[in-house]
């Protein structure tokens, strides 16, 4: 091949596109890159592109020591020392001192702290030893919900069921805990430090039941764990706990039927009736009983087994009436009410209302309301066809009450005993409950029959002397109130303005009975506002552990 010919074919190689092996071939270098004869030579010789902003070799700066790698914003400091703390910030007002008697009772001393800010709360001081380590956060928690759980489900007020938490947990070290109580639901929060994230746990309440008996051993245990010198690890805690779900109630269900009877037989001795009223009462009250078990035995709701067991009381009234037997009927239908009246929702409802558990006492309050609609319901259709087939009932019966001092306060003390028993209360609680109960209607008769005084104040009154005995003895035991107040309330029950209300109601004398169902209310509220008002007295004059006491919400002077 020629010369001529051989420049040709290198002339038309250089003109093909080049391949992708060519286009970066690391010998080919880039347009941007630096010639050869300008690059800058290194202190060692070798060539180095230097910027325009580059600094001159003799100006240049001496570098700081290097400083410690940042950190968290949520370290502890390190000059920081326990005994030489640095300054904290402190509100205007100052942080108040807090110092909590080891003598008072555990309720008063967590209620005294969970009306506190979590910053201003005393660190907790671990009662019980735990393991190497620290607790083991979960079990704690759940323990605590458990515990929580058996006192709302026995009827316990929401802000001692919040104290009895606070106290499980502070008693195994654990700090910035707060328990919530809602009518179903408990839950509760521990966040370790600001930066680590909370643990929240909760439980639903599912079924609620009445056994004070039970309370009470939940509160020995709630008391042992607060108790420096008892020592009661975890593993012992759950042990406890199971036996106090497995016990069996104190009182058999054939004895809490004639309990039934008894009370609504005292009851009906209380607003005037003799001794076949009393039987008469008796056996309608524990007929109405057992219809109520077999209706909750077939998984009816509780409103219709309230409906049913208000039914037999009032078809003996009517019974009698038809009869033209002379006694008192309506006597025997107030009596079957008063062992149907939900005094003890009415209490803790109103007592969280009092205490600020608003949503609590809402959904209370309106189980109380559905309770009372079913026994109107009951009394009501027994009433009507009872009017219909001529029987005559007289509404204006209320007014003639005959006031016999020594066997109302005997039917008083006799109600009350029995309504304990209904209550499954400890054995040595029924005595000074029926004590409770006696002074209590001793008192309501004293100031309504001998001083002429309106019966909604003497209730209020009675039922605040109820609190205040109540919560006198639940400190000296050191045990929860409600079965020194509960049983003790029965007396004072507007039974008798019920049943008259309803009865004018059947009558078509509506505005009648709204009067006396107004009355009913307003006795009604003044039991509650009077038992908690007497409980707030005795926490007022006694030392609960704090010089600021518990602390309450602030009025909100109209905004």
């Amino acid at each position: 091949m020629s010369f001529r010919e051989r420049c040709e074919v290198t002339e038309a190689e250089d003109r093909k596109p080049r391949s992708d092996e060519a286009r970066y071939d690391p010998e080919i270098t880039s347009e941007f890159a630096v010639p050869a004869g300008l690059g800058v030579l290194k202190p060692g010789g070798e060539p180095e592109t230097t910027s325009e902003f580059a600094v001159p070799e003799g100006l240049e700066t001496p570098q700081p020591p290097s400083a410690e790698p940042e950190g968290s914003a949520f370290s502890t400091p390190s000059t920081y020392s326990a005994k030489s703390a640095p300054a904290a910030f402190t509100p205007a007002a100052g942080v108040p001192l807090v110092s909590l008697v080891k003598d008072a009772p555990w309720q008063d001393r967590m209620r005294t702290m969970l009306r506190m800010p979590v910053t201003e709360r005393p660190a907790p001081e671990s009662v019980q030893r735990t393991e190497e380590g620290g607790p083991a956060v979960p079990r704690v928690l759940d323990l605590t919900l458990r515990i929580g759980e058996l006192l709302l489900a026995g009827g316990e007020g929401a802000e001692d069921v919040e104290a009895a938490m606070f106290a499980v947990c502070r008693s195994y070290g654990l700090d910035r805990c707060e328990p919530n109580v809602t009518f179903t639901l408990l839950s509760i929060s521990h966040q370790p430090s600001l930066v680590e994230d909370p643990v929240t746990a909760s439980r639903t309440v599912r079924r609620r039941g009445t056994d004070y008996t039970r309370l009470a051993a939940v509160f020995r245990l709630v008391d042992d764990l607060t108790d420096p010198e008892t020592h009661v690890s975890l593993e012992e805690a759950y042990r406890r706990l199971a036996e106090i779900r497995r016990n069996r109630h104190p009182y058999p269900g054939w004895a809490l039927t004639l309990a039934s009877g008894l009370l609504a037989g005292a009851a009906s001795m209380l607003v005037g009736g003799d001794l076949i009223v009393f039987v008469a009462a008796a056996l309608g009250a524990m007929l109405g009983d057992r219809l109520a078990w077999l209706c909750a035995g077939r998984g009816l709701p509780e409103f219709y087994q309230f409906t049913v067991a208000a039914m037999p009381p009032a078809a003996i009234g009517v019974a009698f009436a038809l009869a033209h037997v002379d006694l008192k009927a309506s006597a025997v239908v107030t009596g079957g009410l008063f062992a149907l009246l939900p005094g003890r929702a009415l209490v803790a409802g109103v007592q969280d209302g009092l205490t600020g558990f608003y949503i609590t006492a809402s959904a209370r309050l309106l189980e109380v309301m559905y309770f009372f609609v079913g026994i109107v319901a009951g009394v009501l259709v027994v009433l009507y066809f009872g009017v219909k087939l001529g029987g005559k009932l007289n509404p204006d019966a209320a007014l003639g009450i005959s006031e016999r001092p020594l066997i109302q306060i005997a039917a008083s003390m006799l109600l009350s005993l029995t309504f304990a028993v209904l209550l499954q209360q400890e054995r040595s609680t029924v005595l000074w409950v029926t004590l409770n109960g006696g002074v209590a209607w001793s008192v309501y008769g004293a100031m309504h029959y001998v001083g002429d005084i309106s019966p909604v104040a003497s209730t209020a009154v009675a039922a605040g002397l109820v609190g205040l005995f109540g919560q006198l003895l639940s400190r000296y035991r050191f045990a929860s109130a409600l079965p020194y107040t509960t049983a003790a309330i029965g007396p004072l029950l507007p039974g008798s303005a019920t049943y008259f209300g309803l009865l004018s109601i059947a009558q078509n004398e509506v505005d009648k009975g709204l009067v006396s169902l107004a009355k009913a209310a307003s006795l009604a509220m003044a039991i509650a506002i009077g038992v908690n008002l007497g409980s707030e007295i005795s926490r007022l004059f006694l030392r609960v552990g704090s010089a600021g006491k518990r602390r309450a919400a602030k009025r909100t002077r109209g905004f």
